[in-house]
């Protein structure tokens, strides 16, 4: 009995192990952290920052918009240090440094700007029918496969050699 559960412990191990190495297991983990940004400055947003704007399907706009560009900073900063930690060449000092960071988050926002539009216009457009974070959620599942697909293949490609 013993000897299966040391195999057992040994399987979980290497299960375990392949999983961290899994980019698309980390992109989902750094996505559900960013739902959780999403959602929490959505609702801040709705019930509080934008209360003084009419009624609030009126309000979800700006509120919708805020919450969007909240986690994209909190995704690209995730994805760039551990979803893709391996293809980012190491940063220059100084302004290099800078330029690179921000050239990168530039690929990231335009890479993602589909999937944001999508998110955005689905969220909408759901939320006619259901309650807006559900709707909401909704919306970032479809948008997510696009996010990864773009950012996978372009911003944060495979370096070259040399």
């Amino acid at each position: 009995m013993k000897a299966d559960s040391g195999r057992l412990q040994q399987v979980l191990l290497a299960l375990l192990l392949w999983a961290k190495g899994v980019r698309y297991l980390k992109f989902g983990l750094v996505g559900a952290s960013g739902t959780l940004v999403n959602m929490l400055v959505l609702y801040l947003g709705q019930e509080f920052l934008f209360a003084v704007i009419g009624p609030p399907r009126d309000r979800l706009y700006a509120s919708l918009a805020l919450a969007i560009a909240v986690a994209t900073v909190n995704n690209f900063t995730w994805n760039r240090l551990w979803t893709w930690a391996d293809r980012v060449r190491a940063a220059a000092p100084g302004e290099a440094g800078k330029q690179r960071l921000l050239q990168q988050f530039g690929r990231y926002t335009l890479a993602s700007w589909l999937g944001i539009a999508l998110q955005y216009g689905l969220t909408l457009w759901l939320s006619h029918s259901l309650h807006y974070l559900f709707a909401n959620v909704i919306a970032i599942v479809v948008a997510s496969v696009s996010n990864f697909l773009a950012n996978d293949r372009w911003t944060f490609v495979r370096p070259g050699p040399g």
